[in-house]
């Protein structure tokens, strides 16, 4: 085998001519970059992608087709999707677990009931998993609180 060859050359079983659109992006080095990528896309849709690209974002594109290549194998029904879905999701939870905290946190400041040594303890111990329980809907309104984080999350259909 010819060494010069780059690993999409050498997995078509062709000779690698000297302005190869494959050499830069999939190196002879690591031949299991290209396979994936042949796979899901072929060697000419790839190619075509790269050579419509302007060279400064080929890099990308290719380590992007890569990825996405990858993602499928491991998960053909959604791909890399799966993974932004459920990176999506934990941010989702994560914002609502933070708007129960500050809610939580809001109303031990603001509640005259409690001793100033109680209620430091109480900030440091709020758990997540328990509403807020605001029983005076004026309080949020005279109060500098952000109650919309509670009643509209992000909205995750943007994906579906």
């Amino acid at each position: 085998m010819n060494p010069g060859r780059c690993a999409a050359c050498k997995y078509l079983r062709r000779r690698c001519p000297r302005d190869c659109i494959f050499s830069p992006y999939f190196p002879p080095t690591n031949p299991h970059r290209f396979s994936c990528v042949h796979r899901i896309f072929g060697a000419s849709n790839v190619g075509k992608m790269l050579q419509q690209l302007p060279v400064h974002l080929r890099t990308e594109a290719a380590e992007t087709l890569y990825y996405e290549a990858q993602c499928r194998i491991e998960n053909p029904v959604y791909g890399c999707v799966g993974i932004i879905t459920q990176l999506h999701e934990q941010i989702n939870d994560a914002e609502k677990e933070l708007a129960r905290a500050q809610a939580q946190i809001a109303v031990h400041r603001h509640d005259p009931h409690l001793q100033p040594k109680q209620q430091q303890q109480e900030e440091f111990q709020v758990e997540a998993s328990e509403p807020a329980a605001i029983t005076d809907s004026s309080w949020l309104e005279q109060n500098e609180f952000d109650s919309s984080a509670l009643l509209s999350p992000l909205d995750s259909t943007w994906f579906l």
